[in-house]
């Protein structure tokens, strides 16, 4: 098959384009050519704008894909750009959408009110009512680190354009908090940086040490897009990926740290007791558990790489890495403070 990925060169995009051009597939990665491809197989490329995706349409139309897989696509003028020029090309669409569609993300981040959302959350389980997840200072702040991103944010609107058009074949992912190899998020760096720099306590607040959420690894999530994007099954199907068990993040960290050889101790203590810049908003009483049975079943998922070895991969890949550091999220004084009030737990 040939397979277009649009923004393709990235932290998802780069292990499964591997794994595609593995299984003898041919590729296309589709970016704007700020950075070298980072795959392992060779692949063609074509430079352009996925804001201006119609302008490539000849290019496009060369390779004539039979898949387009978008792992970037962030509104729905972007989502309805990408069908029209799909629909030209008689190409089926695979989309990358968040687990932040569902109302119990919405509850979380403080935007939907009533009571908390059932859980476990299925492809079924109730939408956001508010569409604005994230005010505008937030998006562009985001854009820091994800400069492809649209500033009408919204993957709902991105789902209702893909799924929405008859003439178009499409597929939708709900994706999980990510980490792995080129996390741009560095999620793992308040763990491996606290270990690097010899702290035997690492403080969480009682709510957040509790608080379970989905989560998935790089190359793991990129094998449930290529089952999804090879699949004729796929076809109009709603998709979440994620760990399981969902753990809590006391249980998460407590499994990096032992991945890490880190012999200290996690110290739990209510909010009020916290260090401000520990102190983790939203209503974590809200708790996002997924369930990922539907691909499992259908498609076939079981994750390639064990949780273990997922996590000693990017505590590896995190320990060699040049990040951007805040130092004002590692006060080692305000935390050392707190944990001399609490001397029977610190």
């Amino acid at each position: 098959m040939r397979l277009l990925l649009i923004g393709g060169n990235g932290f998802i995009g780069s292990p499964l384009a591997d794994e595609l051009c593995a299984a003898g597939h041919r590729v296309c990665i589709f970016h704007r050519g700020h950075h070298a491809l980072r795959g392992s197989h060779p692949v063609e490329e074509i430079l352009g704008d996925r804001n201006r995706l119609a302008s490539s349409r000849d290019r496009l139309e060369e390779f004539r894909p039979d898949v387009i897989v978008d792992l970037i696509l962030s509104s729905g003028e972007q989502a309805r750009e990408l069908v029209e020029v799909a629909g030209a090309l008689a190409a089926r669409v695979t989309a990358l959408s968040s687990m932040d569609v569902y109302r119990a993300w919405g509850v979380l981040q403080g935007v939907e009110n009533g009571p908390l959302a059932s859980l476990p959350l299925t492809e079924d389980s109730p939408l956001r009512t508010t569409r604005a997840l994230y005010s505008p200072e937030s998006i562009e702040a985001m854009r820091g680190t994800f400069n492809w991103l649209d500033q009408k944010y919204d993957k709902i609107s991105v789902e209702e354009a893909i799924l929405g058009d008859a003439a178009v074949s499409g597929t939708i992912l709900r994706l999980p908090m990510m980490y792995g190899v080129q996390d741009p998020l560095t999620r793992f760096l308040p763990i491996t940086k606290r270990i690097a720099d010899g702290r035997s306590r690492i403080l969480l607040s009682a709510e957040y040490a509790a608080w379970r959420g989905p989560r998935g690894y790089c190359d793991n999530v990129a094998h449930a897009i290529a089952l999804a994007a090879l699949s004729d099954r796929a076809a109009g199907r709603i998709y979440n990926v994620c760990d399981e068990p969902c753990l809590s993040e006391l249980e998460w960290r407590t499994r990096i740290a032992k991945q890490a050889n880190w012999g200290g101790k996690f110290v739990v203590l209510e909010s009020a007791e916290m260090p401000k810049h520990l102190v983790v908003p939203g209503n974590l009483k809200q708790h996002v558990v997924a369930s990922s049975q539907r691909i499992r079943n259908e498609l076939g998922y079981v994750e390639p790489v064990g949780s273990d070895e997922a996590i000693r991969r990017t505590i590896a890949w995190q320990q060699t890495s040049l990040s951007k550091i805040d130092p004002r999220q590692f006060d080692y004084a305000a935390e050392d403070a707190a944990l001399s009030r609490t001397p029977d737990r610190g």
